[in-house]
């Protein structure tokens, strides 16, 4: 056996791409890839060299002894490859290639596969010897570093000829090569071809401005052929290439390729510029035609020259040594191309002159320039086509519009329909007497008013015009009195049949009136809405006015033949008002009814129109509500033992209103104005005016049903109250024996749902649902527990009426005045969608005045008066040593994965959520990530406490949010080590009372509570410093933790500090906290443009 040479393989430079036989399959598919590791098994590889991260080469030997070059490429995210063999690409020899590279792509399958050497001689492999990796990198910058020239590459062009009937040799083809210079000097076709001209193989390297516009040459011919780009042709004709062939040649030249012609066909190759074609035609007895190249040097007759393409785009000659090309300026028509390829010259006999004259020599006309050298023919004028519509009229306001097309016999005079030939739209390409290009000319820029006509254009990609189409009524007035005058602007030559309907446009402005009626005095919520328009005398049928109002309608059409547009003021505010009151009962009907919880809307109407009645029930339940600011208020229960403050003494005006006509509604003011105590003022002025006829419900958080027993306790002692705090079960008597002789009940949220049947059978005479974001989610039991309660008032007091989405909102709502937006699906196409995507600037205007009357808010900033100050800052921490070694590791590893997994948030929302909260728990402490680095130092904590000790040593209390319980059990770990004393509290904590007032009481500086905990029902206003300790995106969640100590009670400016860790996923969380704050201030505080909760776009951003 022969020496076995190995073979030699540079791995200087890691590939970006895996190189295993699984992602391999992935990339040529398994059949492929079965036969390229068969390949490499049969030791068919007989060299291979990483040329960078991204390309690969190789020489493979084939099943018939044949040598194939492989060039493989990283593309993005897949190995694609091109090979010398039958096949081009994604072939076995370049799986063979890139196998033989191993598993890690360093090469280690190379001594695997020593073995497949043994039987090769030594002389057979090509070996590739290894480069430096300064010069593979360096290679494309530096291309003739190791001194190597480059090669000119040449383009040979070979005469093909046939056979003429003289006997004579006829050129008919010209074949396009590549060349190359060989030893001798002169240009070779050896050792280069079209197919490997892509790829650069050895050591020679060929010029890359020659290579790049020969490569595109054979790619256009190529792509205009059957064989595909890697097909098994290697031949390029000049008709391959199509018209860029002109444009590819022209660069080859100016790049410095050499043109050639093969053995002695021609001393040389000249390229000429662009020549115009055309027809000349003259006369002596008969007629002839004759087309005309204008060369630069001359006119030339096309039958004098060989055509190139189909359809013709150039042409070439052989005169005085040189193969001469000819490329025409413009385009040649097809119908053209193919007359003068078989009729170059065409000769008409005198019988036949007139009537070529009349048919031909116009479509003639309109393809190429028709001239008559020596003047012997006259040749008629070319009249541009002009577009006719008739329009017929019919009884029932109906008419047809019809089109057409007409060719002048002669220039074109007046608005008449002109003399001519008559055409019907379409079919120019198939009729040589018509000029397509003028006729799309002519129906492009025809102007129509689509949206108003859609039914005037076809249904397709061009929108060209329907040739027949009926109009009726008001389609029919719009036309004639709209349409028509700007048709003849246009220049449409427009003839009209029968006689024209008095169709007539309003000229007074149409009047509104509005009514409610009581329908059956039965005391229900619902009353009859009645609408009415006038317009000139006449009264418009409401139901025809909703369908057209409803459709986007521009126009209303009466049976007198009057017509209206919609487009008034009056009429955009209609719109809207019976889209929303129709989206409250039945959409596909006219509304008829309006809901005494829509005070807003009917302040809308009545500013619309007159008011043609109103029932004495509906004017009492709406009066008030509409006129809120204009009303007293009610003197001040002298049961209440606090001094109202002013902003408290307007909420008790409103929740008394409300009371008063039994409807419901929310009271929204900020964590810390004392909501409860507005709340209590009501109740004991409902009690002493005899009014509590059945206890009121209160609904709390469990740790809050305390601090409501307490709060009634201290403010209104005159009320009976009873709280209740296990189940009917548990207790062993039933709810109502529980609560009889009480005024006020309290309970939780999770009895009213474990018990939803035994509240839902008492009777009671309100419901207050503290806390109400609670039962925000209308799926939850709680919600449902919350809305089977029948009472005739429900109020929900929450500082966060929204947390994420608008429909948060409507779950308070549907509870507390289920009147307003009684259908989620309504509310959500009517208001949120519209809202949220910003497609309607007006709309968030119109839902806060629908909410006005039965939603109250007041803002910390509106009664800054009766607070100390409050100021917040950002500390940025910035991560150090280890801490940032880690959390960078880290956050390279989930952002390739969250962005994978963002694709499709439903599926991937938890492990998109767990990788977000694994980088939050690392930018604290890299402990709460991974046990393991317990040791790790926590830039954040240390920070953290080195203000808190500045903050202790002041005689300031402090309290420390966060929402990891584990961060807080390590900050509970270094406060033992400094002897600091603190209380603490998380959800699992039993003693809450006990450990509250530990702090209150002063036995203890610090606070360490969780955000979930702290986040209600606390009032820590002994604290003047609050820490928080991470950002989360829910602001509402942070700002409830934070007014636990702003509120009301509180004498000191508070000092709030957020601790951030710069430069990472913190930094996020805050920017997307304050574009998610607008949720909530636009709707309930200021405008703004709302944020729909955490979406795939808010993830992305996160990982910026």
């Amino acid at each position: 056996m022969s020496e076995a040479v190995a073979t030699v393989v540079d791995v200087t430079a890691a590939l970006s791409l895996p190189l295993d036989e699984e992602f391999l399959a992935s990339c040529f598919g398994d059949a492929v890839t079965f036969r390229g590791r068969a390949c490499l098994r049969e030791r068919k590889v007989r060299s291979v060299t990483v040329q960078s991260g991204d390309h690969v080469s190789g020489v493979v030997a084939g099943s018939r002894g044949e040598v194939y070059q492989v060039a493989a490429f990283a593309d993005v995210e897949e190995w694609v490859s091109r090979c010398t063999c039958p096949v081009g690409q994604a072939c076995k020899h370049a799986v063979a290639v890139l196998l033989s590279l191993g598993p890690d792509g360093q090469g280690t399958a190379v001594d695997q596969a020593g073995a497949m050497v043994e039987a090769w001689p030594a002389a057979a492999p090509r070996v590739v010897k290894p480069k430096p990796a300064w010069e593979t990198a360096l290679a494309d910058l530096t291309p003739n570093a190791a001194g190597t020239d480059l090669v000119p590459i040449g383009l040979q062009f070979e005469l093909n000829a046939a056979t003429g009937r003289s006997g004579q040799r006829v050129p008919v083809q010209v074949r396009l090569r590549p060349v190359v210079p060989g030893r001798a000097g002169r240009w070779v076709r050896t050792g280069i071809s079209w197919r490997d001209l892509p790829f650069e193989y050895g050591p020679l390297r060929r010029v890359p401005e020659h290579r790049d516009v020969l490569v595109e040459l054979y790619r256009a011919a190529q792509s205009a052929g059957s064989t595909g780009f890697y097909g098994t042709t290697d031949a390029v004709f000049l008709d391959d290439v199509g018209p860029q062939l002109w444009r590819l040649l022209g660069e080859a030249h100016r790049a410095g390729v050499t043109f050639v012609t093969a053995k002695t066909q021609a001393d040389r190759v000249v390229l000429e510029p662009p020549a115009p074609l055309r027809m000349e035609a003259t006369r002596d007895r008969d007629l002839l035609l004759e087309a005309v190249v204008g060369r630069a040097s001359g006119p030339t007759p096309v039958a004098g020259l060989t055509l190139v393409g189909t359809p013709v785009h150039g042409a070439f000659v052989v005169t005085d040594d040189a193969l001469r090309l000819v490329p025409f300026a413009g385009r040649v028509p097809v119908e053209l191309s193919r007359m003068i390829s078989r009729f170059p010259r065409l000769e008409v006999p005198a019988a036949d002159v007139e009537r070529v004259r009349a048919e031909l020599v116009p479509a003639l006309q309109r393809m190429v320039e028709l001239v008559s050298p020596d003047g012997s023919v006259e040749l008629p004028s070319v009249e541009p086509p002009v577009l006719a519509l008739t329009v017929s009229h019919a009884e029932g306001a109906r008419l047809t519009l019809e089109w057409a097309l007409v060719y002048p016999a002669a220039p074109v005079e007046g608005d008449g329909v002109p003399e001519g030939r008559r055409v019907p739209l379409g079919g120019a390409g198939s009729d040589p007497g018509r000029d397509d290009r003028a006729e799309r000319a002519l129906l492009t820029g025809l102007v129509l008013p689509d949206g108003r006509f859609p039914q005037l254009r076809q249904a397709t990609v061009q929108r060209g015009l329907v040739p027949t189409v009926e109009l009726r009524e008001l389609d029919a007035a719009v036309f004639c009195e709209g349409v028509l005058p700007s048709l003849r602007a246009q220049g449409v030559k427009v003839t009209e049949l029968g006689d024209a309907p008095d169709y007539r446009a309003a000229t007074s402005a149409p009047v509104v009136s509005v009514s409610v009626t009581d329908p059956a005095a039965d005391g229900s919520d619902w009353f009859d809405l009645g609408i009415t328009v006038t317009v000139e005398g006449q009264e418009v049928p409401f139901a025809h006015l909703f369908r057209a109002l409803a459709t986007k309608q521009t126009h209303l059409f009466l049976p007198s033949g009057t017509y209206f547009p919609l487009d008034g003021p009056e009429f955009a505010v209609l719109a809207q008002l019976i889209a929303e009151a129709a989206g409250m009962a039945d959409p596909r009907k006219p509304p008829t009814r309006i809901n005494r919880w829509q005070a807003g809307l009917w302040g809308d109407l009545r500013q619309l129109g007159v008011v043609a009645g109103q029932s004495a029930r509906w004017e009492r339940s709406t009066a008030a509500l509409l006129a809120l600011d204009e009303l007293p208020t009610p003197p001040v229960p002298a049961g209440i033992t606090a001094q109202l403050r002013p902003y408290q003494l307007e909420g008790y005006r409103w929740l008394s209103l409300l009371w008063d006509h039994d409807l419901g509604g929310v009271l929204a003011d900020d964590m810390g104005l004392g909501k409860t105590l507005q709340a209590l003022a009501l109740l004991q002025r409902a009690k002493d005016a005899g009014e509590l006829t059945a206890p009121v419900l209160v609904v709390a958080p469990t740790s809050v049903v305390g601090n409501w027993v307490s709060e009634a306790a201290r403010f209104a002692p005159g009320l009976q109250v009873s709280a209740v705090e296990e189940t009917s079960a548990k207790a062993g008597r039933p709810l109502t024996e529980r609560i009889a002789g009480a005024d006020l009940v309290v309970t939780s949220y999770t009895l009213l749902r474990l018990d939803e049947a035994e509240y839902a059978r008492a009777t009671w005479r309100g419901m207050l649902l503290d806390e109400a974001q609670f039962v925000k989610n209308r799926q939850a039991k709680a919600y449902r527990a919350a809305r089977t309660v029948d009472a005739p008032f429900k109020l929900a007091i929450t500082g966060t009426p929204m947390e994420n989405s608008l429909m948060d909102l409507w779950s308070l709502l549907s509870i507390c005045a289920p009147g307003l937006f009684p259908d989620p699906e309504a509310f959500n196409e009517l208001w949120r969608r519209p809202i949220e995507r910003g497609t309607d600037p007006g709309r968030l205007g119109t839902l806060r005045r629908r909410l006005r009357p039965l939603m109250l808010r007041r803002t910390k900033e509106l009664v800054a008066a009766d607070l100390p100050a409050k100021q917040e800052q950002v500390l940025e921490v910035r991560l150090t040593g280890r801490h940032e070694t880690l959390y960078r590791t880290a956050l390279q590893r989930e952002r390739r994965k969250v962005l994978r997994l963002v694709e499709d948030m439903d599926a991937h929302r938890f492990e998109i959520l767990r990788s977000l909260t694994l980088l939050r728990q690392l930018a604290l402490d890299p402990a709460l990530a991974d046990p393991e680095h317990d040791a790790v130092r926590s830039d954040k904590t240390e920070a953290f406490l080195e203000h808190l000790r500045e903050v202790l040593a002041e005689g300031h209390r402090v309290l420390v949010f966060s929402q990891f319980t584990g961060y807080l059990a390590r900050i509970r770990a270094q406060l033992d080590a400094e002897g600091i004393g603190y209380a603490y509290l998380d959800g699992s904590t039993r003693q809450r009372p006990a450990v509250i007032q530990s702090f209150t009481d002063g036995l203890v500086p610090v606070f360490l509570i969780s955000l979930k905990a702290g986040g209600f029902g606390l009032n820590l206003t002994a604290a003047d410093y609050v820490f928080v300790l991470d950002p989360w995106w829910n602001p509402a969640a942070e700002a409830q933790a934070v007014d636990r100590a702003h509120r009301i009670g509180q004498t000191r400016n508070v000092m709030v500090y957020r601790l951030v860790a710069k430069d990472t996923i913190e930094e996020k969380v805050m920017a997307l906290k304050a574009r998610k704050q607008a949720v909530f201030d636009q709707v309930v505080d200021d405008d703004g443009t709302l944020s729909a909760p955490l979406t795939a776009e808010d993830i992305r951003g996160l990982f910026d």
